[in-house]
């Protein structure tokens, strides 16, 4: 039986220790009978929007497993809340929880488009794929009102400078005139993060994301206007997803994907806390089986760290999540091809940015 006092629209139930600071804090029972007898919210559940600068916006990723050379994130911290979010434990170098304060205190890094064109103008910078989204999603709910993520897009159409998206969020077709400008030169390509056919299991793990049927509606208009889509069943997670590969899978196919890819969950840092917390209140009559079952992907851990193997986990039960992939790519993506962004625009593009407007420049 559900906890009833599972706080609605999150994922985390709980501001876990930040390992970073000395202090902690703990909401006592009679601060909480004080707020009963006084007719307050003892927690408003309230989404605070930050306003932060940066030095820099693009970010080399060094991590060899990760399927990226660089990155830049127009936002930290996620409403969307997503449960199982690696990136939770990033929270913590600005000094908040991973938990609910991942979800509920998002950092605006509003000067990122200008550190973005500062970056593409660098005599150094060589054309390589940038990915928003590597840490948190850049179509989240406040790229509504600051719209970052979409300025950003115009610097790389500016620049003519290859990008990757990773969103779960339908926000994207917003923008579908820049990124039907920046695909007619192969400048982008998308992937769209799809854990469950099931709206019961999206609403548990992903509790402020797009329906599965919006994010399947995006997959279908953004390649049917030219762009690359491929779909992230991450992560799976024994238990609770799991079963739904090769459905998924072809459904995926379906709605035009050219690529499918998954990870096998795992719980780093203080997410093992916070995801193990969640589901004893939200899945209480299966907490046990799942947790033991992740367990067994990482040599009896929630998580593994080590690299090539962390992501895609180790053991019978891994075993079998790789194989039953492995059908479903043959079977529903054997005949289709991912493409790969362009990077030879970009150089040219950019000395010509540079030309002084004079004489018989100012024609153009």
């Amino acid at each position: 039986m559900k906890d009833k006092t599972i706080i609605k629209g999150r994922g985390a139930q709980v501001n876990v220790q930040n390992k970073f600071l000395e202090h902690s804090e703990e909401v006592r029972d009679d601060f909480l009978e004080y707020c009963r007898l006084e007719g307050e919210e003892a927690d408003p559940n309230k989404t605070t929007y930050i306003e932060v600068t940066s030095k820099s916006i693009v970010n080399k990723v060094n991590s060899p497993d990760v399927g990226m050379s660089y990155s830049m994130n127009p936002y930290q911290g996620c409403e969307h809340g997503c449960i199982y979010c690696y990136a939770r434990n990033s929270h913590e170098y600005w000094g908040y929880s991973a938990g609910l304060d991942f979800e509920r205190k998002i950092l605006i890094k509003k000067d990122a488009p200008e550190l973005l064109e500062k970056k593409l103008q660098s005599k150094s910078w060589k054309a390589q794929t940038i990915v928003l989204s590597g840490n948190t999603d850049c179509y989240q709910p406040a790229e509504q009102r600051y719209e970052i993520t979409r300025r950003c897009l115009e610097v790389f159409l500016k620049y003519k400078h290859p990008v990757g998206i990773i969103t779960k969020n339908a926000l994207i077709l917003r923008d579908l005139d820049i990124l039907k400008k920046l695909a007619k030169d192969n400048l982008v390509s998308v992937s769209i993060s799809i854990t469950s056919l099931s709206e019961t299991t999206r609403r548990t793990l992903e509790p402020r994301t797009a329906t599965i049927k919006r994010r399947f509606k995006t997959v279908r208009e953004l390649t049917d206007n030219g762009i690359p889509v491929n779909v992230m069943m991450a992560p799976v997670i024994p238990g609770v997803n799991s079963h739904e590969i090769l459905l998924l899978a072809k459904v995926a196919a379906e709605n035009g994907a050219l690529s499918l890819g998954f990870i096998v969950v795992r719980l780093n840092g203080a997410i093992g806390q916070i995801f193990t917390d969640w589901i004893r209140k939200t899945m209480p009559d299966k907490a046990d089986k799942v947790l033991h079952q992740i367990e067994a992907c990482h040599g009896g851990a929630l998580n593994d760290s080590e690299f090539g193997i962390r992501m895609k986990g180790k053991g019978k039960i891994a075993e079998q999540l790789h194989s039953m992939m492995r059908i479903a790519k043959q079977k529903y993506f054997s005949d289709k091809e991912f493409p790969k962004t362009n990077h030879t625009l970009y150089e040219a593009q950019k000395q010509l940015l540079k030309q002084p407007k004079n004489g018989q420049m100012r024609l153009f």
